[in-house]
C-alpha cells in the first residue's frame, strides 16, 4: 500500500489566516491538527491541536501547572480568548517556526510505503501528513488511518 491509496481529504490553512477561525475549523470537524500551506497551496507544517492549545496558555502556567488552581472557573472558561486577533503564524512554535529543509516538513510522496509514513510522523511528531504529488497535497494521512491499515487483520 502506498500513501496515495490512503490520502484524503483535509483542509488547510494559510500563515496569515484568522487563528481564531482556523482553530474553529479543527473542532467543529475533529480534526487532530491543522495543515499549514504557503502562498502556492504547499505544505508547510502540521500544527497539532496541542500546539494551538499551548499558544492559549499563559506561559507561566506551562512553567507551572500548580499555577492553574488560582483562576476562577469563568476565566478558566475563556483560555482561548488568547487566540482572538491572532494569525496562524502566531500559533506556531517559536511564533516563526519554517522549516529549514524538506525533510523537516511533515510530508511525504504519493509513492510513500506505510513504514516510510509512520517514519515521518515519528521523526516530526506529528499526527497528520499530507501527501505529495509534484508539490501538490493530494491528501493528508492521520495517525488513526495510518495505524487503521497497518494493523494486522485478526
Amino acid at each position: 500500500m502506498q500513501a496515495r491509496d490512503l490520502a484524503e481529504e483535509f483542509p488547510v490553512v494559510r500563515l496569515d489566516d484568522d487563528a481564531l477561525e482556523a482553530t474553529r475549523l479543527m473542532t467543529d470537524q475533529g480534526l487532530p491538527g491543522l495543515v499549514v500551506v504557503d502562498e502556492h497551496g504547499g505544505p508547510l507544517v502540521v500544527l497539532p491541536a496541542s500546539q494551538v492549545l499551548r499558544f492559549a496558555l499563559p506561559e507561566y502556567i506551562e512553567e507551572d501547572p500548580a499555577l492553574a488552581r488560582v483562576y476562577g472557573e469563568r476565566e478558566a472558561d475563556t483560555f482561548c480568548k488568547e487566540l482572538v486577533g491572532r494569525k496562524v503564524r502566531e500559533l506556531m512554535p517559536g511564533r516563526q517556526y519554517l522549516p529549514k529543509r524538506d525533510r523537516d516538513k511533515p510530508v511525504v510522496s504519493a509513492a510513500a510505503t506505510l513504514i516510510e509514513v509512520a517514519s515521518v510522523m515519528t521523526r516530526q511528531h506529528s499526527p497528520v501528513v499530507a501527501v505529495v504529488d509534484d508539490e501538490q497535497i493530494l491528501g493528508v494521512i492521520t495517525v488513526h488511518r495510518l495505524l487503521g491499515a497497518a494493523l494486522p487483520r485478526s
